[in-house]
């Protein structure tokens, strides 16, 4: 009786090896985007190498994974979310008296949060608190420093000398449509400008190349005019549409400048191959001219054909720059702060592979 006994613990245990030493399954990758699955597996001791195979499009099963290990586990990904997946383990033992086959089936599950994605919410967060800080200073009156841009310091100087000389101020916002954000920051320091330009009475010439850039170049002018308490000052047809032909504008705003001689020529918005045609017609006029573009292949024409030259990021920040308004200069401020930051992190984390700490990586690229 206690042989019996005997055998049959031992029958039980061998049996409880055996299955789990077989194991092989398929589960959706977690708190992911739907695009993988986890494989796992347990192998009997007597096996030495394995691979791992799925059917292609016409069904035909293809290894796409053998490196080997008793229990172990790999990640499929570039998958197809809600699809069923198929997968086969073929196993060996050592002396390959025999193999072990295997299946097991599953589909990726799109999460409502990509784990992977976590480093970017939290820098988003710490990014959009320090910008509402930033206004809420601001707004308490705190003075935000800005550092000095030479080229939005000129305006008063250009229109000071425009006044002087009796002659109108060119502004060109550029010759992308409304969609540029360069064209927007541009009729930004329009706003500025125009105001300036009412306070002095001097006129103002703004040549567009699209249609709602004169709309919206033309709100912003007589909105200015209206805030200087000028607007009976205002001229419409001083804000005037040219045509959409690229060097067809460009002509234009060059005949424009040899008729009116400008005492003042502004160039600031997104410019590409005609920048240099425009600057250099300018500065055969004797204008003070100042440019400004994102665009960075042009604006070393800017620098040697323009007496000033607003780089890369100084456009954008010219709006915050000229009217101190709370919630410009928060923004720009918290973003400058994000700047910051990832530059910080970046030194971290070069700082970190030196030492052979691989987890700070991990953590902002582990994953989808």
């Amino acid at each position: 009786m206690k042989f019996a006994k005997l055998i049959a613990v031992c029958l039980f245990l061998w049996i409880s090896v055996v299955g789990e030493a077989q194991e092989f399954n398929a589960i959706d990758y977690p708190w992911d985007n739907g695009s993988a699955l986890l494989l796992r597996w347990q192998l009997d001791p007597s096996r030495d190498s394995l691979s791992l195979q799925k059917p292609d499009s016409s069904g035909v099963y293809r290894e796409f994974f053998n490196e080997f290990s008793q229990s172990g586990e790999c990640k499929d990904g570039d998958l197809v979310a809600d699809t069923q997946y198929k997968y086969r383990l073929i196993s060996y033992a050592a002396d390959r008296s025999d193999s072990l086959v295997l299946e097991a089936s599953a589909q990726p599950r799109q999460q409502w949060f990509a784990m992977g994605k976590l480093s970017f919410l939290i820098l988003l967060l710490v990014i959009c608190a320090a910008i509402l800080y930033f206004i809420w200073s601001a707004r308490r009156g705190k003075d935000l420093f800005i550092r000095r841009i030479s080229g939005l310091d000129s305006m008063e100087e250009a229109i000071g000398r425009a006044t002087e000389k009796g002659k109108p101020i060119l502004f060109v916002p550029g010759i992308s449509d409304l969609d540029d954000i360069q064209t927007i920051a541009a009729l930004n320091i329009l706003n500025h400008l125009a105001f300036k330009s009412a306070e002095y009475n001097t006129d103002l010439i703004v040549p567009c190349r699209f249609s709602m850039v004169l709309s919206a170049a033309r709100e912003t002018v007589k909105e200015a005019y209206l805030r200087a308490g000028k607007p009976d000052q205002y001229r419409e047809e001083n804000i005037f549409y040219v045509t959409d032909d690229q060097f067809g504008f460009v002509a234009g705003v060059d005949g424009i400048m040899v008729r009116e001689q400008p005492a003042a020529n502004f160039f600031l918005g997104a410019f590409w191959a005609e920048s240099l045609i425009l600057t250099e017609t300018g500065f055969g006029t004797g204008a003070i001219q100042t440019a400004g573009t994102g665009q960075p292949h042009q604006i070393p024409f800017f620098v040697v054909s323009c007496d000033y030259t607003l780089i890369g990021e100084e456009l954008f920040a010219a709006s915050a720059y000229l009217s101190r308004d709370p919630h410009q200069l928060g923004s720009l401020k918290g973003h400058d702060f994000g700047k910051l930051l990832v530059i910080l992190l970046i030194l971290i984390g070069i700082a970190m592979e030196i030492a052979g700490l691989t987890w700070f990586k991990q953590f902002f690229v582990g994953g989808n």
